[in-house]
């Protein structure tokens, strides 16, 4: 049995606290949202953190506090439960890509633990990291805990572990905002800079900042879809995800992003993929384009589960019917 190490756990009860007690704690301590993703990494020891502290108590983090429509969009609570996300009424109804993403995200059980802000925080995933710490050990570590060497691609510089969030791809496709608290004060990083392409440092967030608020914006002519593969139909990580955008204007596309999940360090938009559609009516001959141009820079790694050349195939199986989803909205 897995247990969990020693550790201090605080509870603040604002977020001046929280930012306080994190200085004071010093690079040992880590934030905790709903836990599903910490708690199991630290019981196989993939993150050690002597203290931490537990943002479930801040009020102004919850729902009540912070999630609000506005005439510039929907701003959404960090501590926000998937559960909440998936059940909310004005949410699937205005921002159904949003309730969708989070429904696929696990089990029902977990995601009325799981919050908004920890799946947007997710830790990086891999084969070679997420084993317990003997598999690990028997193997001499990996570049991303405890070792030297990046397993997947042995000779690289860098770690691999791929990006799992499921509404990490949403959030950069669809154009969101991230508001920052930190010591230094607050500030506002586009979703699409607030990840990067390392499995090791995969977030632009600094370690004693705190996810405060989420911004969508408005529904401003735009439709999105996301879909996901993964060996079940529930439960498991994504082996890719599809994020697609698109705005109209008289029936055509105006503006589109494509974004693929778990397959880099950071949600991958492929910008080819979306200039091919545009200014099409998302005919089949337009999808079949940016289909291909999805399909060309995708490069599978020994990362995640199933072979490396149907993942490939099934990233331009997934883009074309994402697409053929948004033209069928519009001709409803």
């Amino acid at each position: 049995m897995l247990r969990l190490p020693s550790f201090r756990y605080l509870e603040p009860r604002t977020l001046k606290e929280a930012l306080r007690w994190k200085s004071e704690s010093g690079p040992e301590s880590m934030y905790v949202a709903g836990g599903t993703d910490l708690y199991p990494n630290m019981k196989r020891r993939h993150q050690e953190p002597k203290v931490v502290i537990s943002l479930a108590r801040i009020r102004a983090l919850r729902p009540k506090g912070r999630s609000r429509k506005a005439a510039s969009g929907l701003t959404l609570a960090p501590m926000m439960t998937l559960t909440e996300l998936v059940e909310s009424e004005g949410i699937r109804e205005s921002y159904p890509v949003l309730a969708r993403a989070a429904e696929l995200i696990s089990t029902p059980i977990l995601r009325n633990m799981g919050t908004l802000g920890g799946n947007l925080c997710l830790d990086t995933r891999c084969n070679y990291y997420n084993q317990s710490y003997e598999w690990r050990k028997a193997i001499n570590f990996c570049l991303k805990k405890d070792g030297a060497i990046c397993w997947v691609a042995p000779s690289s510089p860098r770690c691999w572990a791929v990006n799992s969030s499921d509404l990490a791809p949403v959030m950069v496709a669809i154009g969101a905002d991230f508001l920052l608290v930190g010591p230094e004060g607050e500030r506002t990083v586009a979703a699409a800079d607030f990840y990067q392409n390392d499995g090791i440092d995969y977030l632009s967030k600094h370690p004693g900042e705190i996810l405060a608020e989420i911004r969508v914006p408005p529904r401003d002519g735009w439709e999105a879809t996301y879909w996901k593969l993964r060996r079940r139909g529930s439960f498991d990580f994504p082996v890719l995800g599809v994020a697609a955008w698109v705005r109209w204007e008289e029936q055509k596309v105006a503006e589109a992003r494509i974004v693929l999940g778990a397959v880099a360090s950071q949600p991958q938009p492929v910008p080819e993929a979306a200039a091919a559609i545009i200014g099409s009516r998302l005919d089949d001959e337009a999808i079949e384009e940016a289909a291909l141009a999805a399909f060309r820079p995708s490069k599978p790694m020994d990362n995640t589960d199933f072979g490396l050349a149907w993942r490939k195939e099934m990233t331009r199986q997934f883009v074309r019917g994402a697409l053929k989803e948004l033209r069928s909205k519009l001709v409803e």
